[in-house]
């Protein structure tokens, strides 16, 4: 019996998980920007490429980045967990770059992106967002010696 507890506390503890716990909200606050920016670049790519290419080029980008961030959160295994540290770091980048890019020269994409202006037609959720999954990653990335052998 005693052996049974110890494995059911072992299993809670080993696998810290990213789409578990206030990961869940993460992701779905992901998934929500990912069907907003993926609707609007969809939009942008089909009916107005031909008037700022970049721009709707960036949103693109941008849809993608939200769209593979948000499944890599969810799933959190090992490899998962990395490719959400390559977009969520691409994503940090981005809005930082076009939102100081986009504020120093309004015109410098032709028409606004997911990220232009920090992402402010978005309730600046873009900027704020990368960040917060960069925390939550390295948060549930430390782990007791414990749970590094099990």
């Amino acid at each position: 019996m005693a052996d049974l507890d110890g494995g059911m506390m072992a299993q809670r503890t080993v696998g810290r998980r990213t789409g578990q716990g206030f990961g869940r909200v993460l992701v779905t606050v992901y998934g929500v920007l990912a069907f907003a920016a993926l609707g609007r670049s969809s939009y942008e790519l089909v009916v107005k490429f031909d008037e700022a290419p970049v721009a709707y080029t960036l949103s693109t980008l941008a849809a993608i980045v939200y769209v593979v961030a948000t499944f890599a959160l969810a799933i959190g295994s090992p490899a998962w967990r990395l490719v959400a540290w390559i977009t969520v770091g691409i994503e940090a980048v981005g809005v930082v770059t076009v939102g100081a890019l986009s504020l120093a020269d309004a015109q410098a994409f032709g028409e606004s992106t997911v990220w232009s202006g920090f992402g402010q037609g978005y309730g600046y959720v873009p900027l704020v967002l990368p960040f917060v999954g960069l925390w939550w990653l390295w948060r549930t990335s430390r782990s007791t010696p414990e749970e590094r052998t099990a």
